[in-house]
């Protein structure tokens, strides 16, 4: 369908919940298989799954010592192979896919106006590539419905969740000015949204523009097809793009799983994983691809279906046009390409960038970038459009791992067809081995902003992977693994305490009160599983990230851009290799900084035992998570908070909309398992 409705979004009148197997069933079997009769008659044995953290707890409160290990294998069998009935094959007849391609006639000049949608959560199953999966949808849509409207708009979108697992929304890049309670993470800003429920996101943007996104932000949802694009259009944008293009369009690019994401965090975060994350499958280009169903004959598979198969872009000859390519994927980095076109990067995360031409664009998940191709190329008039995994990072690949996928662009629409494939030639550089943001060096915001002189404080933080009670593996800032509470977020809990001046939001209550405008609260929260980065006033933060890990992490911070000021490999020049990460130790590397017009982004990678300078002006009100964008990550504990501008929060006031979502029942329904449920495992 066309990415292009009316502004209101509204929900099929179609109800598929009949011709689905219930998820409630596949929660209740995830430690053993069960068996269903098909109406041809044969008995097929059928793994289910879980969705949910409440299922597997309760069956494995009441298992045995001692064939805890026997179900582990279950559950690691029920990870790799799962069969799906004819009736469930059926669903994705109505499930409709997006081409977003942007309106040419759109107004960006029009007065501001409120943009509102309905959408309803449903879980369905669906076969991108031709193998079936259970999945958890916005409007029988994948990928999600596109939000498009202009700097000043206000978004409103109606949510009714009608999926068995509670869930959120967060609408990646948005600073939520004003309207921290909006920002959709879980255990942060709100409680999540009950399995039943509804609940409405209000917001205003303001003073950003370019290529974002929105995905759920409970569990690993994302990945079952909870995402879309949003796109915000400037009065400017013409002129800040200083490249005229006639078509403009969203690329999303993710690796992709043939299991639910419950399933496989159940599986990673188990003991002795030691941070083996799952591995993709393969790949999608706006939510398509196509695989051989010969090499999954204990799935079911149909490779026919109309939304199966790769995507094509008709692409005029002879004209620029723009590629907003955003990474939705859970785990895997890509390098991008057009066959024989170079690709001219015009904007980073919603910062509009002078044009630097490219060959390949290696992007990392969460992370955004606008392209435009010229289509002049006279050899031919299709051409593979790649993007490939770099799989270095990955830990024992599925043999059926299918490391790029394809889509077409062709040149005149219909000039090939279905059936024929580009004959494009392949760039001859080495393609990359390792997993790092690509070089952003010499890509130069077009609005110059420089950026701050001198920091009012500086922070070192240490992130790796350790391994801690019952043997399980999680990641750490510092000291901290992030648990989060589904019924007390972080801002709830800030808000009141200040209103009521509570001592604990005082620097003189926590362990190291620093300039005490800026400063590791650790009275008013645990340590341990939230590290709280808490400051007063307009601030100008240092961070300072050294990996320990052997794998890079894409670092999201929410409501702001940052400053990427430096990143390397090593540690960053120091005076003295004996004093440790020290602002005085580090001088050299201070010294050899360009302040002029940083790059101003809100997801920049560390790359393995690497390190990244980050500057960051704390101004907007609120509590803003910044972690690891690879999603398993995030749920292994790789996330701390920034609790900004708390001077402002003491008189700000939350919706009782968000705080009624804190008392219903079954929010914690999709949330990662607590570490305790894996206490008879690791005995």
């Amino acid at each position: 369908m066309s990415a292009h409705a009316n502004d209101e979004e509204h929900e099929l009148s179609e109800d598929y919940s009949s011709k689905r197997s219930s998820i409630a069933e596949q929660e209740q079997g995830l430690l053993g298989g069960w068996k269903e009769q098909d109406g041809d008659g044969i008995v097929r044995k059928r793994r289910p799954w879980s969705c949910a953290t409440s299922g597997p707890r309760a069956v494995w409160a009441a298992v045995a010592a001692a064939i805890a290990v026997a179900l582990f294998v279950t559950v690691y069998s029920v990870v790799r192979s799962r069969q799906t009935t004819g009736d469930e094959a059926q669903e994705t007849l109505g499930i409709q896919s997006n081409d977003y391609l942007l309106d040419p006639t759109w107004d960006i000049y029009a007065s501001p106006r409120r943009r509102e949608y309905t959408w309803t959560v449903r879980d369905q199953t669906h076969n991108p590539d031709g193998i079936y999966r259970p999945m958890m949808l916005v409007n029988n849509q994948f990928p999600g419905p596109l939000v498009e409207v202009n700097e000043g708009d206000t978004i409103v979108v109606h949510v009714d969740n009608q999926a068995v697992n509670a869930t959120s929304i967060h609408w990646h890049g948005l600073y939520q000015n004003g309207t921290p309670h909006m920002d959709g993470t879980v255990g942060i800003t709100q409680c999540p949204i009950a399995p039943g429920g509804k609940f409405t996101y209000e917001f205003t943007v303001s003073g950003q523009s370019g290529t974002y996104w929105w995905h759920a932000h409970q569990g690993v949802q994302s990945s079952d097809g909870m995402h879309g694009p949003l796109i915000v259009h400037s009065r400017e944008e013409r002129q800040l793009q200083q490249i005229d293009y006639a078509t403009d369009r969203v690329v999303l690019v993710s690796d992709h799983y043939h299991d639910l994401s419950s399933a496989l965090l159940w599986q990673y975060l188990a003991p002795d994983m030691e941070n083996a994350e799952p591995v993709p499958e393969g790949g999608l280009i706006n939510g398509r691809s196509i695989r051989n169903c010969d090499d999954y004959p204990h799935r079911e598979c149909d490779n026919t279906t109309s939304n199966v198969g790769l995507a094509p872009f008709d692409l005029a000859p002879n004209q620029s046009h723009r590629l907003r390519i955003v990474n939705v994927g859970a785990f895997a980095e890509f390098q991008v390409q057009l066959d024989e076109h170079e690709l001219a990067v015009t904007e980073v995360d919603g910062t509009d960038v002078s044009p630097i031409n490219y060959h390949r664009l290696n992007i990392n998940p969460a992370q955004r970038y606008s392209v435009i191709v010229n289509t002049s190329v006279g050899t031919s008039e299709s051409f593979w459009l790649r993007a490939r995994m770099i799989t270095k990072c990955f830990t024992d690949p599925p043999k059926t791992l299918d490391a790029e996928v394809r889509a077409i662009v062709r040149y005149t629409k219909g000039s090939a067809s279905a059936d024929e494939r580009p004959t494009s030639v392949d760039w001859e550089e080495q393609l990359a081995l390792a997993c790092k943001d690509m070089n952003t060096t010499d890509l130069t915001p077009v609005q110059v902003i420089a950026a701050p002189a001198e920091a009012d404080a500086f922070f070192y933080l240490r992130s790796n992977f350790e391994i801690g009670a019952y043997r399980l593996s999680r990641g750490f800032f510092d000291s901290s693994s992030w648990r989060p509470d589904a019924r007390s977020p972080t801002l709830l809990r800030a808000i009141d305490g200040l209103s009521e001046n509570n001592a604990s939001f005082a620097s003189a209550a926590v362990s190291e009160a620093g300039k005490g405008s800026a400063f590791i609260n650790d009275a008013a929260f645990e340590k341990s599983r939230e590290l709280v980065l808490q400051t007063t006033g307009i601030q100008t933060i240092d961070i300072l990230v050294s990996n320990y890990d052997d794998g890079s992490h894409p670092l999201h911070v929410h409501g702001y851009k940052y400053f990427v000021l430096a990143q390397g490999h090593g540690s960053p020049p120091m005076v003295s290799v004996l004093d440790g990460m020290t602002r005085d130790n580090i001088q050299p590397l201070y010294d050899s900084l360009d302040l002029s017009n940083p790059l101003r982004r809100d997801t920049a990678s560390v790359e393995g035992f690497g390190w990244i300078l980050l500057r960051l002006i704390a101004d907007n009100p609120g509590a803003w998570a910044f972690h690891c964008h690879i999603s398993w990550h995030t749920e292994a504990g790789l996330l701390m908070q920034f609790l900004t501008r708390t001077d402002e929060l003491a008189s700000m006031s939350v919706p009782e909309a968000n705080r009624a979502l804190c008392t219903a029942e079954g929010i914690e329904r999709g949330m990662a398992p607590d570490d305790e449920s894996y206490h008879g495992l690791a005995k």
